[in-house]
């Protein structure tokens, strides 16, 4: 006996042993590669990123970005991928995680609508412009995107709704895109743009909260009519979607435990002047000089490309990118809007700038080069460069045209900011604007800009989709070699900007905050549930999402149970009768759902069976539970009655029962006793597989816990506390239901003893 006590004696050396060794820090993204382990959502495109990045690693599939991170924390993966600003919240909310400088993908974000929906794409992309020209996107990612802090409280969007509703599908886990907030309602970015969208529309904001994953499958069937919570625009999806312009740019990150000896990246450093850059993050306008020169002059550089001025400002002030290269002559605008960008480095080299032109058309490209000398001759030039470019004068003069022969169709940028073209007051202004207006009223032509992203320009013109391209273009061979140029009408300098925090100034010799202080006291056990009890459950009234969700648990639990004890008596008798199409019937009824698991069943009920039916997701619910239930049920009652010994049964009818009275008044009674205990298992299964319908956007008690984690960031308390909850349920339907056991059982039933005087 005592040689067998060494095998786990050893086995436990070992393991000691195997704790013992030292932990492999993670610095950089070059360390995930060697079959790594990342924890990634369901349903998002980011395990194609990592499998693309690295190969070899080991892919592990989570509900939420926070249970990627808290699998990360725990020692059950390597690193968890997910989107940028997303893991930047949670690392900064949760100890001992940290993500990663380097970003495994870019990504662009957008709205997702059905296929035929153009008409809500067209009016969402619209929407997006003005939100752009008009300031109100700028402080929406001032609110929803703080330097520091929790996001500002949602705006007040007044919904009319009169011309009908529009249905929102999102995943309210995914701060600062959508959340639950401390009044218990679905807010973010995505929900305000989206509130934004139904007030130009006229409609009233409906919003249905669902898993990540289940958002394609709810559009896809028509459920709801736009997605959003931070949705990667991919080329698999747009097969299946139609998506948005581009309304945010992130990218995909890693986080990963933060170790004592983590070591700072290179690329977080800060930097002096343009040399320094050579292993950063630059942004830049896609399809600009600016990418090209990057390319050739920073190698090592990661390089991402935007689609407008306002998306590589938006990186920059996120963090997204170290760096960005723009036109000198539009920094003082963009330093008076921006405070906390400087310059790093004014004039990192200059080109000249002209209109473009299709190569077949020469004679307008000699109109332009004879309109420019001439205003160059009789001061209008002179006049537009002193308003627009010294003074900053932000007023279009009134420029009357014959139009008597045609239309002039200018290709212009609406939002390169001053002093080249913006929209101010919903009107398109600024030098390159006037530039145009002006030639187009010289060749005696009706104006009209076309307003395009700055890399559709050289394609738009090539296609004869314009006629000129007036956005600042800087006039360089490569572009040459695609269209024709004017004469040069301006010339600008190039500048790059960065993050104040992220530029080296002269040396102040301050002590950080953080310097010399001690590490906080470590809190006690009963501090520590007594915080997370108030946090989870005290704080902004999180125990009115426990109780919301309790009461959704238990409905759906009574009332799928009732549907399937009915069904599952009537597909038991169908079984035992000796009809063999009913009895066939049955038995395939009783495989499929069995075979079934009831999470497929549920999304083939609600996504396929009810696509086209507007229909609550917790009736579906029931249902789906419903017909499960029944498939189990249906064999409890036919084995419970065929438990009884068929003796009783002819004693009945031999007695003057018929078949009927012999069932319910002898054969019942019995089969009931053989059916409660295993009933009473099955039922209380039948309650904890409720815990799923959060899949068809249904709120129950596990929803509701995930809700407080995405807020609260606590790992275990909401989760120990749903698991509490369910405890104490199952414990109170089993003493129920053996209290109905018991009373139907006269061999269990309880007999008082006789007083002694009656003996």
């Amino acid at each position: 006996m005592k040689r067998h006590l060494h095998l786990p004696v050893l086995l436990i050396l070992l393991s000691l042993i195997g704790c013992g060794e030292k932990e492999t820090t993670i610095t950089k993204l070059a360390d995930l590669s060697g079959g790594k382990t990342f924890a990634v959502v369901t349903g998002t495109v980011v395990d194609q990123f990592v499998r693309k990045r690295f190969p070899d690693a080991k892919l592990e599939y989570y509900n939420s970005a926070l249970d990627c991170a808290l699998a990360v924390q725990g020692g059950k993966a390597d690193a968890g991928a997910y989107d940028l600003p997303i893991l930047k919240n949670i690392a900064a909310r949760t100890e001992g995680l940290w993500v990663l400088p380097e970003l495994i993908e870019g990504d662009q974000y957008g709205f997702g609508f059905q296929k035929t929906d153009t008409a809500l794409k067209r009016a969402v992309d619209g929407v997006l412009a003005e939100l752009k020209a008009n300031g109100t996107y700028a402080d929406m990612m001032k609110r929803w995107f703080p330097d520091k802090g929790k996001p500002a409280p949602m705006p007040d969007i007044p919904l009319t709704g009169a011309n009908g509703v529009l249905r929102f599908g999102t995943a309210a886990v995914t701060e600062p895109m959508s959340f639950v907030d401390a009044s218990r309602k679905v807010v973010g970015f995505d929900v305000e743009f989206a509130a934004r969208v139904a007030q130009k529309l006229g409609k009233r904001l409906e919003i249905t909260d669902m898993e990540f994953g289940a958002m394609l499958p709810a559009l896809i069937a028509g459920k709801v009519d736009m997605i959003g919570a931070g949705l990667s625009i991919t080329e698999e999806r747009a097969k299946r979607i139609l998506y948005s312009e581009s309304y945010y740019p992130s990218g995909i990150a890693a986080v990963v435990r933060a170790g004592a000896n983590v070591a700072p990246d290179p690329s977080t450093a800060k930097m002096r002047e343009s040399k320094d850059i050579s292993d950063k993050t630059i942004g830049v306008l896609l399809g600009s000089v600016y990418d090209g020169y990057a390319t050739r002059n920073y190698p090592k550089a990661k390089i991402l490309q935007y689609h407008s001025v306002s998306d590589t400002l938006i990186a920059l002030n996120s963090g997204k990118i170290d760096v960005i290269f723009t036109d000198q002559s539009g920094v003082p605008d963009i330093l008076k809007a921006n405070p906390e960008l400087g310059i790093l480095a004014k004039d990192l080299f200059s080109v000249p700038i002209g209109a473009g032109f299709n190569r077949e058309q020469g004679a307008l490209r000699k109109q332009f080069n004879a309109f420019l000398k001439e205003i160059k001759s009789n001061g209008i030039y002179a006049d537009m460069v002193s308003r627009w470019m010294e003074k900053g004068i932000m007023e279009m003069p009134r420029i009357e045209s014959s139009k008597k022969n045609g239309v002039l169709r200018a290709g212009v940028v609406n939002d390169l900011g001053m002093p080249f073209g913006l929209i101010k007051d919903g009107q398109l202004i600024g030098f390159d604007i006037e530039l145009s207006s002006r030639f187009a009223a010289y060749t005696g032509r009706e104006y009209q800009p076309v307003p395009l992203q700055f890399g559709s320009l050289i394609a738009s013109i090539s296609v004869n989709k314009i006629d000129i391209i007036t956005a600042s273009m800087f006039i360089t061979p490569e572009r040459k070699k695609t269209i024709d140029f004017s004469d040069p009408y301006c010339e600008s300098g190039v500048s790059i900007l960065a993050r104040n925090d992220r530029i080296e100034r002269a040396s102040t010799g301050r002590m950080s905050s953080a310097d010399g202080q001690a590490a906080p006291a470590r809190k006690s056990f009963f501090k520590q549930v007594a915080d997370s009890f108030h946090s989870n459950i005290v704080l902004e009234d999180r125990y009115l999402l426990i109780i919301d969700g309790l009461k959704l648990t238990i409905l759906i639990s009574i009332f799928a149970a009732v549907l399937g004890t009915i069904l599952g008596g009537l597909v038991c008798f169908m079984r035992m009768s000796k009809n063999v199409f009913l009895s066939r019937a049955a038995a395939l009824y009783i495989s499929l759902l069995r075979g079934t698991p009831v999470l497929v069943l549920l999304m083939i009920i609600y996504y396929i069976v009810f696509a086209s039916v507007n229909i609550d997701p917790a009736i579906v619910a029931v249902l789906a539970f419903g017909l499960n239930f029944a498939a189990y049920v249906s064999e409890m009652f036919r084995t419970s009655i065929q438990s009884v010994d068929q003796g009783q049964k002819e004693a009945g009818i031999a007695g003057g029962f018929t078949r009927v009275q012999t069932f319910i008044y002898i054969i019942f009674p019995q089969a009931l006793r053989h059916l409660l205990p295993v009933y009473k298992g099955e039922f209380i299964s039948l309650v904890k597989m409720t815990s799923i319908v959060g899949y068809i956007a249904v709120q129950d008690l596990t929803k509701a816990s995930d809700i407080i984690r995405s807020r609260t960031f606590d790992a275990f308390f909401p989760l120990i506390m749903a698991a509490a909850i369910y405890l104490l349920l199952a414990w109170l339907l089993t003493w129920a239901l053996t209290a109905v056991e018991i009373s139907v059982d006269p061999k269990r039933r309880t007999i008082k003893p006789l007083p002694e005087a009656n003996r």
